[in-house]
């Protein structure tokens, strides 16, 4: 059966979105599906968007049956709506920032570690299954809404932020073929596709809006996470193109921390009532602090906002206690605490409170998103010293649905370059879709024809090697990198990488080293790193396995060289080849066996 729409779909930090568009339309013209979801026990509604929250149930819950769907019964969790409102009520069970987690590289991403520091009590789950729970629901709703054209037979583009490195990506492809989609799933970094939904949306005009040369900057700032990227408008037989040309590190800071700026605010007014919170009462607050945030800031919102929190100590127990939150107040702590005017040369500030940290996601020490912005540009310059100069503009992530936000961003870019502003290119007017909008431009442009951004690899890829030589006790051979794929090798494009003949380690366990860099454009395949500092060239994942060993071969080594692959799916492949038979092995960008 032959596919009758592509579907987009944006599995985002704190919300899910589907859109779709149907390939017997002439043009597209994409929708977004409402998802069926609990909105509270045995309430059934459906929304434009799925949170991204996970609520593991009790036993007692389970049999109630609250939290049966019209696809599921005696279900032990819940996806969505009513996930995150147990945030605030049982937040020990409660799961958030799933794909956060899925990009953790010092965490064992396979392993049931969520909720992370769950009393022992409560089941877990891993980041992986996490990802699915929240597929699985969105195959579901899709199944309900077309029950005669199954998602797995449709064409699907699954978005993932531009800095998921390749072992998140393997990851996340793992989640999406268990949860049911297609094997030709198609992985689309977030920002292109915003951009793809801007062009969408202008048609041909694009390319009166930008010309040779323009340089464009994504700022993405989502609920919990912030990523930037640059394309570049070049020229390929007379004819515009678009190149993404950089991306920026995967940044946990966002809306999510904005709300817990605000809800600490909160608590100081509490605070000044003689109202002390408990842990419980804190994070209902910072829930509540979200609600309000969205409505103050947003255009035409209220002047003042009340914040209620129930009561818990012996004289509140029946009763809440409230405050009221300035809309101006609230706004002006927003703006400076995570859009700070600041110079292009300044970068986030990196000093820690304690030489002792708990173990946990990497959320940043520098909430100043132009801060992170500025280290980015100067990072992605073309020659030593300065920052690139964007010429243009376009925001993504319901953060910017502030506009007081937006506007601060305009302002910070036109203090760097003179007083002269990027011209800002307005996207979706509900920035909440434009993603899950752009997956769907992107898959009906790959299947009819359309714009295209190129850009391959977001990051050069390294294996480490250890050199031979004499062992010194107590230290380890040195590790040279051995690039195997440049930044920007492109889908379909397969590389033999020229070394010398490397001896790769069967019949036993062995741990494969792995790298990438966001920023060495000069590295070619075949390059050899001495030395490199961590801002550079940073470790992903290595791989502990023990692989196959050649029939009939006693050495604990197989002479071999290596080829490297990105497939037509966007995925990167590393294959070891013997030098002295057909034998091949390949090694995935994989997660750690241990935390």
């Amino acid at each position: 059966m032959s596919a009758r729409f592509v579907v987009g779909i944006d599995l985002g930090t704190t919300n899910s979105v589907l859109a779709y568009s149907s390939l017997a339309e002439e043009t597209p013209s994409v929708h977004v599906l409402p998802i069926p979801q609990l909105v509270a026990p045995s309430t059934l509604e459906s929304r434009p968007q799925l949170p991204s929250f996970l609520y593991l149930a009790s036993e007692h819950e389970t049999g109630q049956g609250a939290l049966d769907l019209p696809w599921a019964e005696a279900r032990r969790f819940a996806v969505g709506e009513i996930a995150r409102r147990q945030a605030a009520e049982v937040p020990d069970r409660t799961i958030g920032a799933v794909k956060s987690w899925l990009c953790h590289g010092r965490v064992d991403r396979r392993s049931e570690i969520l909720p992370w520091n769950a009393p022992a009590e409560v089941p877990r789950i891993s980041p992986v299954v996490g990802t699915r729970r929240f597929l699985e629901h969105l195959i579901a709703a899709w199944q309900d809404a077309f029950p005669d054209a199954p998602l797995a037979e449709q064409h699907v583009v699954l978005t993932v932020p531009a800095s998921f490195d390749a072992a998140a990506r393997e990851l996340t492809r793992e989640a999406a073929l268990a949860a049911g989609l297609p094997d030709e799933v198609l992985l689309l970094e977030e920002p292109q596709a915003a951009v793809y939904s801007w062009v969408g949306k202008v048609g041909e005009r694009w390319r009166r809006s930008l010309a040779l040369g323009d340089v464009l900057l994504v700022c993405d700032v989502g609920g919990g996470t912030s990523d930037f990227t640059l394309v570049r408008v070049g020229e390929e037989d007379g004819e515009l193109v678009l190149q993404r040309v950089a991306v920026g590190n995967h940044l946990l800071v966002g809306g999510d921390n904005m709300d817990l700026a605000l809800a600490y605010q909160a608590s100081q007014l509490f605070a000044a009532k003689n109202v002390e919170l408990d842990p419980w009462q804190s994070v209902s607050l910072w829930h509540s602090c979200r609600a309000a945030k969205e409505a103050m800031l947003r255009e035409g919102g209220p002047e003042r906002q009340t914040i209620s929190v129930l009561g818990r100590g012996s004289k509140l127990i029946g009763g809440t206690v409230s405050i009221e939150l300035d809309r101006q107040q609230t706004a002006e702590w927003l703006v400076e605490g995570f859009f700070p005017r600041c110079e292009p040369h300044e970068r986030p500030a990196r000093r820690r409170a304690s030489g002792f940290q708990e173990i946990g996601l990497p959320f940043e020490q520098d909430t100043g998103v132009t801060r992170h912005l500025a280290a980015f540009l100067q990072d992605h310059a073309e020659g030593q010293g300065g920052a690139v100069q964007p010429t243009h503009l376009l925001m993504n992530g319901g953060t910017f649905k502030a506009r007081i936000l937006a506007d601060r961003l305009v302002d910070v870019l036109a203090g760097w370059s003179g007083g002269r502003a990027p011209q800002w290119l307005e996207a979706d007017p509900d920035l909440d879709y434009s993603v899950a909008r752009g997956a769907a431009d992107y898959g009906w442009a790959k299947q009819r024809g359309g714009v295209r951004i190129r850009g391959g690899t977001a990051r050069s890829y390294y294996v480490g090697i250890e050199t031979a030589g004499l062992t010194i006790p107590g230290a380890p051979r040195p590790l040279r990198a051995l690039c195997v794929a440049p930044l920007g090798m492109e889908e379909g494009d397969q590389a033999d990488v020229p070394s010398a003949e490397i001896g790769l380690v069967v019949g036993e366990p062995a741990q494969f080293r792995f790298f990438s860099s966001p920023v060495r454009k000069q590295d070619q395949v075949g390059d050899v790193l001495s030395r490199w500092s961590p801002d550079e060239l940073a470790e992903t994942d290595s791989l502990e396995t023990t692989l196959e060993p050649e029939e009939g071969i006693e050495e604990p080594y197989v002479p071999v060289k290596f080829q490297s692959r990105v497939t037509e799916l966007g995925m990167f492949e590393l294959w070891c080849v013997s030098t002295t038979s057909d034998k091949r092995w390949k090694l995935e960008f994989n997660v750690r066996e241990e935390p």
